[in-house]
């Protein structure tokens, strides 16, 4: 396998991490950060790179030098995501969670704090796929909990399907916001 068909099979992946027929919904600090990550890769790290498989091509025998073939590897790698983040920010739909008037019901940006049946309790930010961050307790909301507590209001049970079986959960706050 050629190393252009590796990137487009990468491509195809990457991309199908939004499941066809959704809409990629995120925040506009999400949208945000991922501009500023292609503006970043576009004008700062691909020039760099550039100029260094350049240096490296010009001192002779390519086959083991290996800034030249470091460099191209990483040149691929910043094209891949380049094309991946392009691709991302035309379909993106940005939902500001400020704007949402309706505070009893979760929706796509909202804060849930929720209990378990073990009594455990976590509390999930409702984000866009290209912003989930599980350290931050950040979801998508394709996931199963965001889908699971989507529209729930504050003291609702609601299911979720776990691979150990159906589990409840309680709403127990909901905040739109900072925080």
């Amino acid at each position: 396998m050629s190393a252009d068909t590796e990137t487009n099979d990468d491509d195809e992946n990457e991309a199908a991490a939004l499941p066809t027929g959704l809409k990629n919904y995120i925040t506009p600090e999400g949208l945000e950060r991922l501009k500023e990550e292609l503006r970043i890769l576009r004008q700062i790290e691909r020039p760099k790179v550039v100029e260094v498989v350049s240096w490296a091509a010009g001192n002779g025998d390519r086959s083991e030098n290996g800034d030249y073939i470091y460099g191209k590897k990483r040149l691929r790698e910043i094209d891949r995501r380049l094309r991946f983040l392009t691709k991302r920010i035309e379909i993106a739909v940005p939902v500001d969670p400020a704007l949402q008037t309706n505070h009893a019901q979760v929706f796509f940006g909202a804060t849930v704090t929720y209990c378990d049946s073990r009594d455990v309790e976590r509390s999930v930010r409702i984000v866009g796929i290209d912003e989930v961050d599980h350290d931050k307790g950040e979801i998508s909301w394709i996931s199963p909990v965001a889908r699971a507590l989507l529209k729930a209001r504050i003291g609702d049970l609601v299911k979720l399907r776990t691979p150990a079986g159906m589990e409840e959960l309680e709403v127990l706050e909901i905040r739109y916001g900072a925080g």
